[in-house]
């Protein structure tokens, strides 16, 4: 198969690792406690995860890639939609917004792969739409950056907290991160250097898991933030979904100069029919 990038591939090993999670601790997942009572949440849950994991393995080959990207980005926003209740009884909450955040991070992850896949599979039947939903993509991903850079101010101690002990100024690293992500974000959403601004998000989200999560399983006691086991697995897998939808952004901006040239090439061919 003629991979769009190692994004595809880190995305599809992503997905399927939080779904294998899942159908091992499906009791915990988080929008178990938000299903309306009529729900059967085992039924949802683990159907659910049962197709995403199915579809991750379907990333992999040519025939399946992209109703397997479709797939996912379907799922992924109909738990994102779980969340909207919660949001709608307190808008001004962080915490209500956080979940339905990381699965529209997620959903936009898979859309712009869907795209790109397409693209690569039907190049005759892209349009200058397509290249539009791509975009679309881009900037929800982009407030994205923007929201998680603002709960840093919201939450900065419980963020300074997460910081490891060996940086200086663990209180000013989080305002820094948080900076740095609406930055990200804003250079996204705005197109002043996205490609640049994608790259480094999603470095920063990948050092997260890496300097974050995976020394937490290591630090005796564990860190108060880390909680349990199963808590802590759930957040490096969750951070690994987020990091590898950063890096298919990144990927989708490829064509993209680093710095602030005046012409770029189309995502869409551009012998395209518009």
């Amino acid at each position: 198969m003629r991979m769009v990038g190692h994004s595809q591939g880190l995305f599809a090993l992503a997905a399927a690792s939080l779904a294998i999670f899942i159908l091992a601790y499906g009791g915990s997942a988080p929008e178990v406690q938000l299903l309306p009572a009529w729900v059967a949440w085992r039924l949802w849950v683990y159907g659910s995860t049962v197709l995403v994991l199915a579809a991750s393995v379907g990333l992999f080959f040519s025939r399946t890639a992209v109703w397997s990207a479709l797939t996912i980005g379907g799922v992924q926003a109909i738990r994102a939609s779980i969340y909207v209740p919660s949001i709608v009884s307190q808008p001004l909450s962080v915490g209500a917004w956080y979940g339905f955040v990381e699965a529209l991070t997620t959903v936009t992850g898979a859309w712009i792969l869907y795209g790109m896949l397409r693209r690569q599979s039907r190049p005759s039947e892209m349009t200058v739409d397509s290249e539009r939903a791509v975009r679309a993509a881009q900037v929800l991903f982009g407030l994205c950056c923007v929201f998680y850079g603002a709960s840093h101010f919201v939450y900065a101690d419980y963020t300074a907290n997460m910081v490891p002990g060996w940086l200086p100024s663990r209180l000013g690293f989080a305002y820094v991160t948080g900076l740095g992500h609406i930055a990200a974000g804003v250079g996204i959403v705005v197109g002043v250097l996205p490609r640049l601004a994608a790259t480094l998000e999603a470095t920063m989200m990948s050092l997260f898991g890496l300097l974050v999560w995976v020394p937490s399983f290591f630090t005796q006691p564990r860190p108060r933030w880390a909680m349990s086991p199963e808590n802590q697995w759930s957040e490096l897998l969750v951070t690994l979904v987020l990091a590898a939808s950063a890096w298919v952004v990144a990927d989708s901006l490829r064509q993209r100069s680093w710095g602030f040239a005046a012409h770029h090439r189309r995502l869409v061919d551009p012998d395209s029919p518009r």
